[in-house]
């Protein structure tokens, strides 16, 4: 029973199907878009680990090489990265989204947003 991986061609996010059985007719349809629009992918090979093996390998300080919290793009490296270990599949506009949010979050922590009020 193999796992069978499309891109849709509309939105670019991949879908994994475990096909059944190779004789009959298979219609991939896109698990994000509903896209008909499919286009077979050469899969990885996969190798089944434990949650708590991806989880000690992301804990290992040897794998942080390069990391700069100040640099959203070492920031968006690091989290396909950690997304890629536990199995997520991340769009980089996803990763994008979320270094920005993250981003302005900071910048709007750091006084920048006129809501902190001193008392004294």
């Amino acid at each position: 029973m193999p796992i069978y991986e499309f891109r849709c061609e509309d939105c670019g996010r991949r879908s994994d199907f475990l096909v059944l059985s190779a004789h009959e007719a298979f219609e991939p349809v896109c698990k994000h878009c509903k896209s008909h629009r499919m286009k077979r992918l050469i899969s990885r090979v996969r190798v089944i680990r434990s949650e708590e093996s991806r989880l000690e390998s992301l804990a290992d300080p040897a794998r942080w090489g390069g990391l700069d919290e100040n640099d959203p793009a070492s920031m968006a490296r690091w989290m396909k990265k950690m997304g890629r270990e536990m199995g997520e599949d991340i769009s980089e506009e996803e990763i994008d989204q979320m270094v920005d949010e993250a981003m302005g979050e900071a910048q709007g922590g750091e006084g920048g947003d006129g809501d902190t009020t001193v008392e004294g």
